[in-house]
């Protein structure tokens, strides 16, 4: 599928990485919906890109099977799907105030993990209605994992766990969309600038990206967004994570 062709609805797509792909997409012709919880961000950069804004909370189901319906309608169809809602979830098991409760941890993976469910299905369910092009495709599923996924630092936890399990339920999802056309694919990214590192001090910022071995800086929501578009056109990316980190490895803590 030609990225010019896509209909798609980006979830945390009010900054980040999210907007990065709705601007990408909508650069080369193709439509964006960007689906956030953040009302006023979320209108702010739809008006200053041209994309279209539906608030929602990705853990309400309800919430999510009706923006998905909207976006389709919005934009005459949906074929893409990319998932970049998320928390980073910081917190120790034992921390200096006592045991992490459930509830937090529970917060984590409504978010990051039960809410990329619910959005994959709410998109799959419509991507199998389409007509399917050239090589029988329908749609793409695309999640946001992590390096946290392979090397979860301490205070992690709950982070680690959601971004591995997306990660892990990538390759049953494009198994059994197979026979719609369906594809799925995960992205890992390493450390990039998005709005919570962008909000460190500028000698924070540097020291992380010297952490990086090569390029040796932060990972740009651009480039992130560039790998969406490759994902999307390169019909033989199915069922996996690619890593986008530099090549780096991060330490315990």
């Amino acid at each position: 599928m030609k990225i010019n062709a896509a209909r798609a609805v980006i979830t945390g797509g009010a900054s980040g990485l999210g907007r990065a792909v709705a601007q990408r997409i909508l650069a080369v012709g193709g439509k964006a919906v960007i689906v956030d919880l953040q009302e006023a961000a979320g209108q702010s950069a739809a008006r200053e890109i041209g994309a279209v804004f539906r608030k929602c909370d990705v853990t309400v189901e309800s919430q999510v099977d009706a923006a998905m319906e909207s976006a389709r309608a919005d934009m005459g169809g949906l074929n893409l799907l990319v998932n970049c809602a998320g928390i980073v979830g910081a917190g120790k098991l034992i921390g200096k105030d006592g045991p992490m409760s459930g509830e937090y941890f529970e917060k984590v993976v409504r978010v990051n993990l039960i809410g990329t469910f619910l959005c994959d299905k709410a998109a799959a369910s419509i991507m199998q209605q389409n007509a399917p092009n050239e090589d029988g495709e329908r749609g793409v599923l695309i999640h946001t994992s992590s390096v946290a996924a392979f090397e979860g630092q301490i205070g992690q936890v709950a982070y680690s766990a959601t971004k591995a399990a997306v990660m892990g339920m990538t390759l049953p999802i494009a198994r059994e969309l197979a026979r719609f056309g369906i594809r799925c694919v995960a992205i890992a990214p390493g450390i990039f600038i998005t709005p919570m590192v962008a909000g460190m001090t500028p000698e924070l910022q540097d020291s992380l990206g010297k952490q990086v071995p090569f390029p040796p800086r932060l990972g740009r929501p651009e480039e992130f967004a560039q790998l969406v578009q490759s994902v999307v056109e390169i019909a033989m990316l199915n069922g996996e994570t690619i890593r986008l980190d530099g090549a780096i490895r991060m330490q315990p803590r």
